[in-house]
């Protein structure tokens, strides 16, 4: 046990991920290996979208779940995982649409339609890390000397 009041790693990650975002994050991540497995069974040539979103959900997951934020300020993360859920999401319904309309297996249906569940999750997603919703403090207006 450390002394200095810090959680270890493994702590620091289940305690996130009982989180909304945490859970959020899990809940992509199950989607996109489910849209996976159903558009590489279906043989659509759509698995791109499924594997790249599932590697970057996997690694913001791991970096919020480290407390990468609070340590690396270089990057404005609310804004990058903004980016990502918005531009997932759009991919995800556009694609998903595009299968289940031209398809008529039923692992491509099954894959458009976890398709269409992780495009809803990510704009979710979006909605609740869109940093201009973050509570920030406005900023004094008067001058310092009290005038």
């Amino acid at each position: 046990m450390e002394s200095s009041g810090a959680q270890s790693c493994p702590a620091t990650c289940l305690a996130f991920s009982r989180t909304r975002k945490g859970l959020v994050l899990i809940g992509e991540i199950v989607l996109c290996a489910l849209t996976l497995v159903c558009f590489g069974a279906s043989r659509t040539g759509y698995v791109g979208l499924a594997v790249v979103e599932l590697v970057f959900a996997a690694l913001v997951l791991l970096a919020w779940s480290c407390r990468l934020p609070q340590r690396m300020q270089l990057l404005h993360w609310g804004w990058s995982d903004f980016t990502r859920c918005v531009i997932g999401a759009v991919l995800f319904l556009i694609i998903s649409l595009i299968v289940i309309i031209s398809h008529n297996n039923g692992a491509g249906i099954a894959g458009g339609v976890f398709g269409l569940l992780a495009g809803i999750l990510l704009g979710y997603d979006a909605y609740i890390t869109f940093p201009l919703r973050q509570g920030h403090t406005a900023a004094p207006t008067e001058s310092p000397e009290g005038a």
